[in-house]
């Protein structure tokens, strides 16, 4: 039996907190197990056998294992109470953050997330081992994580998994591009011991925010192997923190406040907390099943359909984009998202001549429809009133075949030499689709003078063509873009003595667009110092390709003014780095990133019951991909206007701007105690802190050169941004207490502070805070658990700003590359002088609770 349930806790402090506790409940096997600990006062052994980070069929736990992982078991994702995996994963993996609301566009839709204080792009995601696809979504508008495009872990449904083992290091040696900060390796189901149903529902404090979500999974012997099934379905409704708007909302009448104030909606607001009203189907299978001859067969795959309405913008009726003649009191516009996601993996293993082997092939799709509704563009005038629109979209594929091979060779050492080797072959595909007309031109309506109250107050004006809130992509930004990749890698792995380990890989990889060749290795060793005690270590380059995303991307923002009596166009760019607009400011061909990581660590086990783990680590990125800094004014002008480009107000691109040191510390105590009569208690104290820093910009391009050190191409907003935005550091301490048929887990977890850049020179800073999760859950027989809970069940809040910093906020167009974005779009309370922000960890709308049913039959 094991104490699987801290084996899912990342990172802790260091081996001298054990004595401080918390809750944290494990398995539902693990608990009917914490039970008979309690009965019989035996000892249990905390090891968790481990496939990822190793090779061939010699054997690891999660004490001897050369490099720090963590198994989160299928009930710690269920007891956490929260919505989909990156949720659950922000709970359980303390070195994981999920913003509450990260920028505009798609992000505020599909946050991204980060490990280690690096972007999710730097993670490979693993399902049954094999390389999960990412999504289609990218995250341009991102103030953390901008352009990545990282495996949706959302769309994996949390009911199919059967537990999930997350490698913290390195491991591009071994799987490939983007392991520089990590693995997490899902394991789906495989049983064929019956079914589960689970029936959640809950809300936040303030009775907003309803939440439902059913899961089933059903095993069974089929073909002479097993099958698994599974459906998910969540639903989970818009919440929102802020209160009503202030100030009058019509045009003046005569001088006067129009009557209508005395009744008008003044909730604008944009839904700051989570806008989005989100559902989401997830199915899945795996199935394995033997052919005779040491040959077995697999498949496994995930089907899921997510539609999201977005609240991204709310105008006020004295807005120059709400046309009285469509929306007489203001509108709330929408953001939605039709995406459909799949992947189907396919494979056979066997044994030949001594040799072990598996072949597989593996096919990921995400697509995305891209739509708005309850909008207009308001440069077509009030004659058009089409109020939905068709705004685009966004797909991505990949095709991966894989052929892995392993052996064991006597030669004379404690352990037999693991032999593993393997190739694969990669196709990767973005596509990125024209919206409709409407949804991007220049209709050229300039308002008139017709004596009433809206056209007195903007006559001559013209609003900004396109969408309000969104923009649909033109002819010119869409594209389609496909590329290759070849591997092939070899795994050396032994016990030099019974108490020395070593392991060697070594990969080389080849991309047929600018990406070029990549070669990396890696070396691991354990040393047991005494029975128990064992130091580890590790050191390791990798490399991550640039996505094809990160390549090819383009959007185009339109806005309009009236120079002299006519409307004149300028045009707010997100440009591929092939553009020649983009090449004539200075932009070069995308180079994969390059890491050199170093770990070492001591690992401490005196008795059964009793593991701690301490690591250290450092990883070196060079040539990192990100965003530049948003060019535009003069300079641009006077760059763009000698080539005869003109009308483009302001540009933004992907570049290898910067060198970037993280490290950090993990420190992890687990114990299990068995209290008589009282049952027994599971023990957790977990500890991350991680810190990165700029140790290299790369210089201005010549074309930028000239401007001086005031126009840089990646400035000090974005710096900030890169380094200052997720909390420095994390404490998590927790116990499951289990009692008979009761089951208690409470957990407090310390988010430290952080930053939230605003400006060049002025930064959001956010103070840390305690949050306290609690579940109670009673097994009224055998096969049926009722569970009530709460996620920040003390409603805890992040800290509000000043005014001064939320007029700076409302007023400075740094924050968005485009004049006039509203305290609403950006997810401001106007009803107060103050805002929370929007990168708090632990959400924006204080407390979620919940109850939850649980069947088995």
């Amino acid at each position: 039996m094991s104490l699987n349930r801290f084996d899912g806790r990342a990172l802790l402090l260091a081996t001298t907190i054990l004595a401080v506790p918390a809750f944290a409940r494990a398995a539902d096997t693990a608990s009917a197990d914490a039970a008979s600990v309690a009965a019989a006062g035996s000892e249990t052994d905390v090891d968790e056998v481990v496939v990822t980070g190793v090779r061939g069929g010699q054997v690891h736990t999660i004490a001897n294992s050369p490099v720090p992982i963590d198994i989160i078991s299928h009930a710690q994702i269920t007891e956490t109470g929260k919505v989909g995996l990156k949720a659950i994963f922000s709970s359980v993996i303390p070195s994981f953050t999920e913003p509450a609301q990260n920028g505009g566009g798609v992000s505020a839709s599909v946050p991204p997330y980060t490990v280690r204080g690096l972007t999710a792009d730097y993670v490979l995601v693993l399902v049954n081992g094999k390389r999960r696809h990412g999504t289609a979504l990218i995250q341009n508008l991102a103030t953390i994580g901008g352009g990545s495009t990282p495996v949706d872990l959302d769309l994996i449904p949390p009911s199919a998994i059967d537990h999930i083992e997350v490698l913290r290091d390195g491991a591009a040696a071994q799987y490939g591009s983007d392991a520089i900060a990590g693995v997490i390796n899902i394991i789906l189901k495989s049983g064929a011991s019956g079914g589960d149903l689970s029936i959640t529902g809950g809300q936040t404090y303030k009775s907003a925010g309803e939440f439902a979500q059913a899961y089933l999974d059903y095993g069974h012997e089929f073909l002479g192997g097993t099958i698994n099934l599974t459906l998910d379905v969540d639903h989970h409704d818009p919440a929102s923190a802020n209160g009503p708007s202030t100030g009058i909302l019509y045009p003046l009448v005569n001088g006067a406040p129009d009557p209508r104030e005395a009744t008008a909606n003044t909730n604008y607001g944009s839904f700051y907390g989570r806008s989005t009203n989100d559902t989401t189907i997830d199915t899945a299978y795996n199935l394995t099943a033997p052919l005779g001859n040491d040959l077995t067969v697999y498949s496994f795959a995930t089907l899921s359909n997510r539609k999201i309405k977005d609240a991204r913008g709310a105008y006020r009726p004295d807005d120059l984009s709400s046309l009285p003649q469509i929306y007489p009191n203001g509108f709330q516009a929408y953001r939605l998202i039709h995406e459909t996601d799949f992947q189907v993996a396919a494979g056979v293993k066997g044994r030949l001549l001594g040799w072990d082997w598996d072949l597989s092939s593996t096919f990921g799709r995400d697509y995305d429809w891209l739509g708005a509704d309850n909008t207009l563009n308001a440069s077509l005038g009030p004659s058009v009133t089409q109020t939905s629109f068709f705004m685009g979209t966004q797909e991505f594929d990949q095709l991966t075949n894989n052929l892995d091979v392993t052996r064991e060779f006597r030669i004379g050492l404690a352990k037999p030499l693991e032999v593993s080797w393997g190739v694969e072959h990669r196709w990767e595909q973005f596509i990125e689709g024209a919206g409709e007309p409407n949804s991007y031109i220049n209709g050229g309506y300039v308002v008139p003078n017709d004596g009433t109250p809206f056209d007195n107050l903007y006559h001559g004006r013209a609003p900004t063509a396109g969408l309000q809130s969104f923009t649909g992509t033109t002819p010119a930004d869409a594209s389609s873009h496909s590329r290759n990749n070849f591997a092939g890698y070899v795994d050396l792995s032994t016990n030099i003595t019974d108490a020395w380990y070593v392991g060697a890989a070594g990969r080389f990889e080849h991309y047929d667009d600018s990406s070029g060749d990549t070669a990396s290795g890696k070396f691991t060793t354990r040393y047991e110092i005494l029975p128990g005690l064992a130091i580890r270590g590790a050191v390791n380059n990798g490399f991550r390709a640039p996505s094809l995303a990160e390549q090819d991307f383009s959007t185009t923002q339109n806005t309009s003014a009236v120079i002299n009596g006519v409307v004149t166009s300028a045009q707010v760019k997100f440009l591929p780095v092939n553009n020649p607009l983009a090449v004539a400011l200075g932009a070069t061909p995308l180079r994969p990133e390059t890491s050199l990581n170093y770990s070492a660590g001591v690992t401490w086990e005196p008795i059964h019951t009793l593991r701690a783990t301490l690591d250290v680590y450092q990883i070196d990125l060079n040539n990192r991909i990100v965003k530049s800094s948003t060019l535009s004014g003069a300079p641009v002008q006077a760059i763009l206007g000698p080539l005869g480009f003109s009308g483009l107000s302001s540009a933004q691109y992907f570049t290898n701007a910067v060198n970037t040191r993280t490290y950090g510390i993990d420190a992890v105590v687990e114990y299990q105690q068995s209290i008589g009569p009282w049952g027994s208690v599971n023990w957790s104290a977990i500890y991350a802190e991680n810190q990165t820093a700029i140790t290299a910009i790369k210089a201005n391009p010549v074309a930028l050169s000239a401007f001086g050190p005031t126009f840089p191409l990646f400035g000090p907003l974005a710096q900030h941004q890169l380094t200052r935005s997720t909390p420095r550091d994390r404490i998590a301490l927790g116990a499951d207490w289990s009692l008979s048929r009761w089951y208690v887990h409470l957990e407090n977890t310390r988010y430290g502070s952080y930053l939230e850049p605003l400006t060049n020179t002025v930064s959001a800073y956010y103070s840390p805070k305690w949050i306290t999760d609690l579940e109670v859950s009673y097994e009224i027989r055998h096969n049926l658990i009722i569970a009530l809970g709460a996620n920040n069940i003390f409603n805890i809040y992040p800290d509000r700003q000043p005014a001064s910093i939320t007029n700076l906020a409302l007023t400075d167009t740094v924050l968005t590359g485009a004049p006039g974005y509203s305290a609403a779009l950006y997810g401001l309370p106007t009803s107060s002088n103050s805002y929370f922000g929007s990168n708090s960890p632990f959400g924006l709308n204080g407390g979620f609770y919940y109850g939850r049913l649980d069947v088995k039959f």
